[in-house]
């Protein structure tokens, strides 16, 4: 028959090992906290893994509208430049034959009886209006939809022309007649083939920078007009610069439908 101390010791030492729990569970909980601290980043990373690759499809798409705005650029550049020149050429040597303007001996080229400078310059000043109209439109937020296909912009060109042929075969009384008809004409033009207020301010802007330009031109000695009335050039000149820029945007307007937007920086 067991004795009273036996059973007090056996019951003591149970009440501690119930209490100590099983040896190893301590070291248990220790490796499960170390496992969850190593497992923790690898987790995170492999949560933020798949995020990378929108990221740089994103980039790579906002890349590549970039490179396809800018070369959109540079061809709609080069077909104003080369626009320019031909009508330089062509109006120009119709403005020398009939003696309207007047060039010194040693600047003439004699294949198109103009000078060396006259055609560069003129495509370099169609390049820049000719983007700066739709650039114009898009920053007031009135895109241009009157009449935008090929066929109005090449009427526009014929009748830009014919005011270019006018004002040098037309005979009036005198050249403020002249200039008052050019004039019609040259609104006539707008109304016609533009009708946008951005339209109408960019010519008028443009008649003025011009008219100023050739001003100065004249007035140092470059080249000349037979017969000026309005200081050193003829008055009607400013209509066919307003005609002009006219046209010009014109072209440029037609060139840019269908380009990608211009990227942000953001």
């Amino acid at each position: 028959m067991p004795r009273l101390d036996d059973r007090f010791w056996s019951c003591s030492c149970a009440a501690g090992a119930r209490r100590r729990g099983p040896p190893g569970g301590l070291a248990a909980r220790v490796g499960e906290m170390i496992s969850s601290s190593v497992s923790g980043p690898s987790l995170l990373a492999a949560r933020g893994a798949p995020d990378a690759g929108p990221a740089r499809g994103l980039r790579g798409a906002g890349s590549g509208r970039a490179t396809a705005w800018h070369r959109h650029l540079v061809q709609r550049s080069l077909v104003l430049f080369s626009v320019g020149v031909v009508l330089a050429l062509v109006l120009n040597l119709l403005q020398v034959q009939r003696n309207v303007t007047l060039f010194p001996e040693e600047v003439i080229a004699t294949i198109f009886s103009s000078a060396w400078w006259v055609p560069p310059c003129c495509g370099t000043a169609a390049a820049v209006v000719g983007l700066l109209y739709p650039c114009i439109d898009s920053h007031l937020g009135e895109p241009h939809k009157f009449k935008r296909e090929w066929a109005s912009v090449i009427r526009c060109v014929a009748v830009f022309v014919g005011i270019n042929h006018a004002s040098a075969k037309l005979d009036f009384a005198n050249n403020v007649q002249l200039s008052l008809t050019l004039a019609a004409l040259s609104l006539g033009l707008w109304w016609t083939f533009d009708r946008s207020r951005s339209g109408l301010g960019l010519g008028i802007t443009i008649a003025f920078l011009a008219t100023l330009i050739t001003q100065l031109l004249v007035y140092n000695g470059v080249y000349q007009y037979t017969s000026p009335d309005f200081l050193y050039i003829r008055s009607w000149l400013p209509c066919i610069f307003f005609s002009g820029g006219v046209t010009v945007g014109n072209i440029g307007r037609q060139l840019a439908m269908g380009v990608p937007e211009k990227p942000h920086s953001d």
